[in-house]
């Protein structure tokens, strides 16, 4: 599978001028034989603590319209966080949402709220991790903060054939994101493709470095701190061979 991770500036707390920007890279990786595109942690508005005024229904959200419309406009799986608030919740997730082109959804919330930045007090915690199938891919989501826990990428490393992780990852910890991105497809011998933001919101500095990494731990592709568009091919096939070859997962206690 064609995944093309998009990496681009948002309008802080401006979903409409973020969504307008985003239409043409969009049709871009589109138009470039993506199957998947990948947007970042809350794509549409940045990493907001803002609820009252960033969070959106459940499935009607300018966000939610924007990943549907462009998956049923281009063909092709978007995908990107959203602070989602469902009926009867008493606060909003950060949820991971993977449109398709028929219309259908499936989606992550995550796990780990960044406490650190204070996204405990105002997102609720996801409670369950999820995989999902493209294509012959086995996938499974993640957000930002979560890449720092490795327990939970080991959990389901016998049944993903490639994470994917969105971010909004500050310029000040850039090295902790490489690093850990690394890592995690290293210890796991699969994929890690990582999404992150650029640019400046609420304060805080976004230095990108989105990266794609192989199941051998090979940096396959990398962006700088600019906006940028990453195209790699993604192959299961691959991990079986790395798996096969070096038979380090059934050594894991």
């Amino acid at each position: 599978m064609r995944v093309a991770l998009v990496q681009h500036d948002v309008c802080f707390e401006d979903a409409p001028a973020t969504l307008e920007r985003l239409t043409p890279k969009v049709q871009a990786a589109a138009a470039e034989g993506a199957g998947l595109i990948l947007l970042t942690e809350m794509f549409a508005t940045g990493f907001s603590m803002a609820t009252d005024r960033v969070a959106e229904p459940a499935g009607s959200g300018p966000g939610s319209r924007f990943l549907a419309e462009r998956a049923a406009a281009t063909g092709a799986v978007v995908a990107g966080s959203l602070p989602v608030l469902d009926p009867g919740a008493d606060r909003p997730v950060n949820r991971f949402v993977f449109a398709f082109p028929d219309g259908t959804t499936a989606s992550y919330d995550k796990l780990h709220p960044f406490s650190f930045g204070g996204e405990d007090r105002h997102y609720a915690a996801g409670n369950q991790l999820v995989q999902l199938r493209l294509g012959d891919l086995a996938v499974t989501p993640f957000v930002c903060y979560d890449l720092r826990f490795a327990d939970a990428f080991w959990s389901v490393a016998d049944r993903t054939d490639a994470y994917v992780l969105v971010a909004n990852w500050p310029a000040p910890r850039q090295r902790h994101f490489r690093a850990l991105a690394i890592a995690r497809a290293i210890e796991n011998q699969a994929y890690l493709l990582a999404t992150n933001r650029v640019g400046r919101g609420g304060g805080i500095d976004y230095a990108g470095g989105s990266l794609v990494v192989d199941p051998f731990g090979e940096v396959l592709a990398e962006a700088g701190g600019n906006e940028e568009i990453l195209l790699v091919d993604v192959d299961p096939g691959r991990v079986a061979d790395v798996r096969r070859r070096y038979r380090f997962l059934a050594d894991r206690r």
